[in-house]
Formats: structure tokens, C-alpha cells, sequence
């Protein structure tokens, strides 16, 4: 059975990122908590491993997988023609739910799903998901669940789903919202909302001023 490492002190939570660091650079897949729900994730740059977020899934890869990052400099090493909107929400938004799409540097050696060249990118507000993000790096993070079920709010219902295709549960306790995060596409002159979420379209348009918010 693969191991369920409590999170909430900070013995546990030392122990749980050393733990999950080293399956994350062995290739595995790891459940950790995010400010939303909880993600099943992998190394962004492990095309086998996200392949096998994918098959535990039962996602296809018509849906690519987004990627969580530690800092909001990791982004221009990500990205490409990041408009300047785009990083007023980024000082607004990040660390927060809301996940920006944007043009991905050509030169990355990564295989996310089909893309069509773009990378879909977040900065959470959880202590934990930091922690390992700054020990590995950019994951590829998406619901720990399969495909059609409800996302898991706690690391019980992402264990149920996702059994053994897991190597290591960090528990950090229920999510604080249930509420996935809101995705916004920036690779036009005009941002435009694909899913609506946990920050409103209101407060996006707050930040945009003059730019016009489509969606």
C-alpha cells in the first residue's frame, strides 16, 4: 500500500516532502494538497510519468495537463510572449486559483498532452505544495481524481480513486475550497475565461482595467 504521510506538523511535513521529493525525481506520482482540491501530480518534464497521470486518470490527451510552479519567475522559463496583462494578474492573483494559459517556450522538452503550444500555469497558496515544488520544480498537478468522479477534497477520496498508481499521499488535512481554480486563456491581446472558479470574473476585470475580459 502506498504510503499516507500526514503533513500537519512539522516533523511529518519535513518527512513528507523528502519522501515525495524523491518519487517525484524517480519518475512516480504523488497526490499533494493545493488551495483547491487535491492534485495528482509528477515531474512537468517526466514524459512517462504524465503519461501515467493520464492512464490513472482515465484522462485522454486531448486534456492536457496544467503545471504548478514555486515562484512567479519560474514562468518566463515556461513561457513565451507573456502580455503585460497577464503579469498585472499574476502580482494580483499568485500564489492563488487562478490558472493562466499562455504561450509555451518552443525549446522545453516536455510532453503535457496535446497543447497545441501553450502551457496552462499556477503559483498555489498551500505551505506544502511549495515546499516540494521548490525542492523539484515545475509539476504537472491536476484533480486527484478519475475521470468523471468528483474531485477529492481530502487524501481518503484521493486514495480511493487513485489507489496504488499513486506512490506517496501527502495529508494535509481537508481542502480549504472545493472549488477548482479559474482558468483564463492570455494568449491573445483579449484574456478570455475557459472555466470559471475560485476568483471571479468581477475581480479579474478589477485588475484588467481598460483590457476587455472575454468569456
Amino acid at each position: 500500500m502506498s504510503p499516507v504521510i500526514d503533513c500537519t506538523s512539522e516533523q511529518g511535513l519535513d518527512q513528507g516532502i523528502s519522501a515525495a521529493a524523491e518519487a517525484v525525481r524517480r519518475g512516480e506520482v504523488v497526490v499533494l494538497p493545493t488551495d483547491t482540491v487535491y492534485g495528482v501530480g509528477v515531474d512537468a518534464f517526466a514524459s512517462d510519468a504524465v503519461a501515467a497521470v493520464l492512464t490513472a486518470k482515465g484522462r485522454g490527451r486531448e486534456m492536457p495537463l496544467p503545471v504548478l510552479v514555486p515562484n512567479p519567475q519560474t514562468v518566463d522559463g515556461l513561457a513565451a510572449d507573456i502580455p503585460a496583462y497577464a503579469r498585472d494578474l499574476i502580482g494580483a492573483f499568485w500564489p492563488g486559483p487562478l490558472t493562466l494559459v499562455l504561450r509555451a517556450q518552443s525549446s522545453l522538452m516536455w510532453d503535457l498532452g496535446e497543447t497545441n503550444g501553450t502551457v496552462a500555469l499556477r503559483m498555489p497558496r498551500n505551505d506544502t505544495a511549495l515546499r516540494l515544488l521548490s525542492e523539484v520544480g515545475p509539476m504537472a498537478v491536476t484533480s486527484a481524481n478519475t475521470s468523471g468522479q468528483p474531485a477529492a477534497t481530502t487524501v481518503l477520496e484521493a486514495a480511493t480513486q487513485l489507489g496504488s498508481a499513486v506512490s506517496v499521499y501527502l495529508d494535509a488535512g481537508p481542502s480549504v475550497s472545493a472549488l477548482a481554480s479559474t482558468i483564463l486563456d492570455c494568449t491573445h491581446q483579449i484574456p478570455v475565461i475557459l472555466r470559471a472558479g475560485a476568483v471571479s470574473a468581477a475581480k479579474i476585470q478589477e485588475v484588467l482595467g481598460d483590457v476587455e475580459l472575454g468569456g
